[in-house]
Formats: C-alpha cells, sequence, structure tokens
C-alpha cells in the first residue's frame, strides 16, 4: 500500500492528528495529559511554531499548526512525538515495548477563512462530541480551556480572529455537512476549503490525488455498472 499523501510547506494552517497503537488509551491519568502538554511546549521552544487549537483525547490528539517555513511541521511532530514516546516508555518502565503512535501523523491543510475556524471548533469540541464531558470547555487538556484559563503562550493567535460567543459556538453541534467534508479531509489528507481554493491548493502542494474518488479505476475495455 503507497504511503498516504501529506505537505510540509510552510505558510498554510494544517490539522494534525495521531493515534496510539491500537487504539489503546495512552493518556490513562492526568499526569499523562499534563506530561505530554510539557512536551508541547518544549516543543514549541525548540522548533517554534504557532498552535492554533488543539485537543487531548484518551487515546489520540489533535493539533492546528501554522507553520511559518517549508520543513517546520515534519519536524516539530517528529520531535513531539519522538520525545513523548521516550518519556512515556521512561515513565512506565516499558522501554522497548515498540511503538507508541500508530504510524506517521495525518494532517491537512485548511484555508484560512470561515474554514479554519469551523476546524479549531472541532478540534475544540471533540471531548463533548465524545460524551467525556457535557460542555466543551470542561474538558481539561484542550486549547478552549486554555483559551478560558490562560494557556501561559501555549496557544498562539491565528489569521483568522475567534468571533464573540466563541465558547457557546463551540457547544453547538456541528451539521452533517461539516462533519463530512472534514471527516473527507481526516481519511484522505485532502486540503479543507472552498471548492476553487482545494484545487488551487491541492495542486500547488502536490495533493492531487487526495481529490480523487477512492477505489481501482476502470480498466479499459471492461464495463461496468454506472
Amino acid at each position: 500500500m503507497p504511503r498516504r499523501l501529506r505537505c510540509n510547506t510552510g505558510g498554510y494552517a494544517y490539522h494534525a492528528l495521531n493515534r496510539a497503537v491500537g487504539r489503546a488509551t495512552r493518556f490513562r491519568k492526568e499526569g499523562d495529559y499534563a506530561a505530554f502538554e510539557q512536551v508541547l511546549r518544549q516543543a514549541k521552544e525548540g522548533q517554534p511554531i504557532r498552535l492554533l487549537a488543539y485537543c487531548l483525547m484518551p487515546n489520540h490528539w489533535h493539533l492546528v499548526l501554522w507553520p511559518e517555513q517549508d520543513g517546520d511541521l515534519s519536524e516539530f511532530l517528529r520531535w513531539l512525538t519522538v520525545t513523548h514516546t521516550q518519556r512515556y516508555r521512561a515513565h512506565y518502565r516499558n522501554a522497548g515495548a515498540g511503538p507508541l503512535y500508530q504510524g506517521r501523523f495525518k494532517s491537512f491543510p485548511a484555508q484560512e477563512d470561515e474554514h479554519l475556524l469551523t476546524l479549531v471548533r472541532y478540534v475544540e469540541r471533540n471531548p463533548l462530541r465524545a460524551g467525556l464531558v457535557r460542555r466543551a470547555e470542561t474538558w481539561r487538556w484542550s486549547s478552549l480551556w486554555q483559551r478560558l484559563h490562560g494557556g501561559g503562550g501555549l496557544v498562539d493567535e491565528g489569521p483568522v480572529p475567534l468571533p464573540g460567543k466563541w465558547v457557546a459556538h463551540v457547544n453547538r453541534p456541528e451539521t452533517e455537512a461539516e462533519l463530512a467534508a472534514l471527516q473527507r479531509s481526516l481519511v484522505r489528507g485532502r486540503p479543507f476549503g472552498e471548492a476553487s481554493w482545494v484545487e488551487r491548493t491541492a495542486k500547488r502542494l502536490g495533493l492531487e490525488a487526495t481529490l480523487r474518488q477512492p477505489g481501482r479505476p476502470k480498466q479499459a475495455g471492461k464495463q461496468g455498472v454506472e
């Protein structure tokens, strides 16, 4: 199976996701979440990158990142996942137990308009959508909580200002169309935005394959049911 396409070009906002191997629970206690946040802060200090939103879930995490230079995205996420794995294994004294994550991170770029706000809302709404809390802002391990309680510089301002009454907006359910579009981007690495922007961006970043319908192309000479 070919490796999933991903780009590493600066100047775009990206959603990045990684899951534990076998979707196992990796954040077992508050200390596990706090330790990851510490690694996240150190990753930003060593490889400066703008963090627009994040959410830590029991078996995966979401980040919305805005790198300035080409290569920054991959280098930041490489350091983050390697360092987190090393410290996690050392804490639980199971070094050599194998990879912590299921593989390389998944990512896709997002258009810097209302689509980016939709993405940030999706990320910050994760614990509510999963049934872990009754209000999104009460989930301690997310940028929404940080916005309300002071994040000490962990979360950065983005290219699109958050609208007023942001917390209430995050707590409102997404539409089926929003979730379907985001799911396509999550699964395929497809740029998330308005149709013409998606086409231009996919061409510029070499992601044209993410726009094609999944499945094998029809073989010449064979007819199929339309």
